[in-house]
């Protein structure tokens, strides 16, 4: 098939809507999607009541993409995506443009999340879910044998949701919002309370509580607990998001792109990881030193859970403000002192920074959480940013995120095999 004709670029020539959506493949509401992200500029005609678009803009929009479309299926190995949402940079990361983790010491979950979504902050904002769709949700993972990881619970939910919503193929950016502004509450209420009193108000971190011990809240732990779900929020194109991107690249829906990334998320090297520096930091408390427990870790030629972050060379950024904030909690010292003994034990064999899996793992073990806790915590605060780049990937060129395989099997023909 030929490529598509360049657009008539004479100076002042305006496109129509439908023209601006045929010339980049998209539609129409993708061209405001990229209005609305400043991508392109749009006018209204005098006496019109439709917008117009500037031939040479759309155009340069138009190559821009094909570049991009052609460098993503090049030999070097490596996919890149323009992005918005998240940067990181020297040891910080960035949430379109502002600092992360001032972000998230001076913001609940929620506002974090409409900031990563919007570009705007909105104060005192609460999700809250209907009573139907938590009861789909609720019946679907109570039907789970009950050594259900909480991922798996988390999925099961995400697809029951899905059932019950008759606009989830609706992949308007407002359509979307909403979506996500159930979907997370949600998720949070049908994972099974550990005491059956706790309720279903109030910030999205205090519902969380509930579902993850039986200990009481404070408001120093909460605050813990809510600043953690910002931190997580997003991180860039991490294994999950990057499956997020694909399927919404293929035009799956939100719930569909939400858990493929909990899909990815279950691994050992990726959401899974602050179980194992929970499992860890007990045996650390329980022994009383870290050495025996290091030795045992390397002898059995397994890497450190808790320790070294490839995109940060001192450390991560998310871990300092979380071990800050538990230093002023009395009953997260035992679990502190066996962190930095973890660290100061594995230095003498590599010099590795803590990273954000340790830093959940004293704070899940502190208050006698599962090892699980952490996985849970991680899945329901990265949804926000798997909706952000969902939302942002719904504006670009279908199918996209397509690489080429580079086939190293035998060269055909080939025989049949035998029978």
């Amino acid at each position: 098939m030929r490529d598509q004709e360049p657009a008539d670029s004479r100076p002042g020539r305006r496109l129509t809507t439908k023209e601006t959506a045929e010339l980049l493949g998209v539609k129409p509401e993708t061209v405001y999607a990229y209005v609305s992200r400043g991508l392109l500029s749009s006018r209204r005609e005098p006496g019109g009541r439709a917008s117009t678009f500037e031939a040479r803009e759309v155009e340069a929009l138009a190559r821009r993409n094909r570049r991009e479309s052609a460098g993503s299926s090049g030999s070097s190995g490596d996919l890149s995506v323009r992005t918005r949402i998240t940067l990181i940079d020297r040891d910080r990361y960035f949430f379109r443009g502002v600092d992360a983790t001032e972000l998230a010491t001076r913001h609940s979950y929620e506002e974090v999340a409409e900031w990563l979504w919007t570009g705007r902050l909105t104060p005192g904002v609460t999700f809250t879910a209907p009573e139907a769709t938590v009861r789909v949700a609720r019946r679907a993972v109570d039907a789970l044998p009950e050594h259900t990881s909480p991922t798996d619970r988390l999925r099961v939910a995400t697809i029951a949701a899905s059932a019950e919503d008759p606009l989830r193929f609706d992949l308007t950016e407002e359509a979307v919002l909403n979506t996500a502004r159930v979907l997370i509450p949600t998720l949070v209420a049908a994972l099974p309370p550990v005491l059956r009193d706790r309720g279903d108000e109030g910030p999205l971190a205090h519902r969380l509580w509930g579902r993850l011990t039986g200990l009481p809240a404070d408001e120093a732990s909460l605050r813990v607990l809510d600043t953690a779900l910002a931190l997580l929020a997003d991180h860039d194109l991490a294994a999950s998001t990057l499956a997020v991107r694909v399927a919404a690249s293929a035009r799956a829906h939100a719930y569909a792109a939400v858990s493929a990334g909990l899909g990815v998320l279950e691994g050992p090297l990726h959401g899974a990881s602050s179980g194992l520096a929970h499992r860890m930091l007990l045996d650390v408390l329980d022994q009383g030193t870290a050495v025996p427990v290091i030795a045992d870790e390397l002898r059995a030629g397994r890497r450190i859970p808790g320790l070294g972050h490839r995109l940060y060379t001192g450390e991560d950024p998310r871990a300092r403000v979380l071990f800050g904030l538990l230093e002023e909690i009395p009953r997260a010292e035992p679990a502190l002192l066996a962190a930095r003994d973890i660290a100061a034990t594995t230095a003498r064999h590599t010099p590795l920074h803590a990273n954000v899996d340790l830093a959940l793992a004293v704070f899940t073990a502190s208050f006698g959480m599962p090892a699980t806790a952490g996985e849970t915590i991680f899945a329901v605060a990265r949804t926000a940013g798997w909706i952000a780049h969902a939302l942002e990937e719904y504006g670009e060129r279908p199918l996209r995120m397509r690489p080429v395989g580079h086939y190293a099997g035998p060269r055909p023909p080939q025989p049949l095999p035998a029978q």
